[in-house]
């Protein structure tokens, strides 16, 4: 496995309009060093604000849907772009394509959370080297790659403190066209390292004896995946919006059947999973 850490960048803010002037005896010494990075203009770094926190909010994990070379070639010279890209078998290999500092084009029209004008900007993306769906019931992923893929999670999300309700897939963020990383990547391998949101299997099956006998109406059903984060219509209906939305979290929590179609397994898993939302 090859790849490179990063090193954090910094944000310079500027001074904001109608602050209070530093005391004469807080000013900085003419001796302070300082950093020109304009001609004619000097910064001075003696100070750090407290409030700031890494540009990285959301760690996004993709598919190619395409052979590693076409996909590299695509990734490089189209529209689309990542931070990183994951080749497959036999040697997996992560290539850094956009330094984290920078913007990537890999989510799109997305949204989580309320936060709705596109992931691109507070995001960093992940693709992975698989033909998908060109492969009936979606291509598998070697455990050669997973370990790669999972290693450089681990990395990204200890550098930038992103939390395990941010750790997403394609599918999540932008239900209503895509669906990666696909039925076959291995959501509880990362939540068993800690890394993503899971149900806890015990409080499930006693929630399924409520909703096996009662299944919620659809309604229930939007409002909890709104609360977990997704964007959901919020009329009473399954419509094909919301049928998208429902698929997107089977696909994610119970990938051995993601018809969309409301059921007690995945009420029980939606209770459990909202009461354990970070506050």
């Amino acid at each position: 496995m090859v790849y490179q850490n990063l090193v954090v960048f910094v944000l310079t803010l500027s001074a904001l309009a109608g602050c209070a002037s530093l005391p004469r005896s807080e000013t900085p010494p003419s001796s302070q060093v300082k950093t020109n990075f304009t001609p004619g203009v000097a910064v001075d770094r003696t100070y750090t604000a407290k409030s700031q926190d890494s540009r990285a909010q959301f760690l996004i994990l993709h598919f190619t849907n395409e052979t590693h070379e076409a996909s590299l070639r695509y990734l490089t010279t189209g529209p689309v772009s990542s931070h990183y890209l994951v080749s497959d078998d036999p040697t997996p290999i992560v290539y850094q394509l956009v330094d984290e500092s920078e913007r990537a084009f890999h989510a799109g029209a997305s949204s989580w959370g309320g936060n709705a004008s596109g992931l691109n900007a507070s995001s960093i993306g992940i693709e992975i080297s698989n033909l998908g769906q060109r492969v009936a019931g979606y291509e598998k992923f070697s455990k050669a790659q997973m370990d790669v893929v999972l290693a450089l999670c681990k990395d990204i999300i200890a550098r930038h403190n992103i939390s395990p309700a941010r750790v997403l897939g394609h599918s999540d963020i932008a239900p209503q066209r895509r669906t990666d990383p696909g039925p076959h990547f291995p959501w509880k391998r990362f939540a068993d390292a800690g890394l993503i949101l899971w149900p806890n299997e015990a409080q499930v099956h006693a929630a399924r004896g409520t909703f096996d006998v009662a299944v919620p109406d659809v309604s229930w059903f939007q409002r909890k995946l709104a609360q977990f984060g997704y964007a959901v219509p919020r009329n009473g209906v399954l419509d094909k919006e919301t049928l998208n939305v429902m698929i997107a979290f089977q696909l994610r929590y119970r990938p051995s059947r993601y018809d969309g179609q409301p059921d007690g397994e995945t009420a029980a898993m939606l209770e459990v999973l909202t009461e354990k939302l970070p506050q």
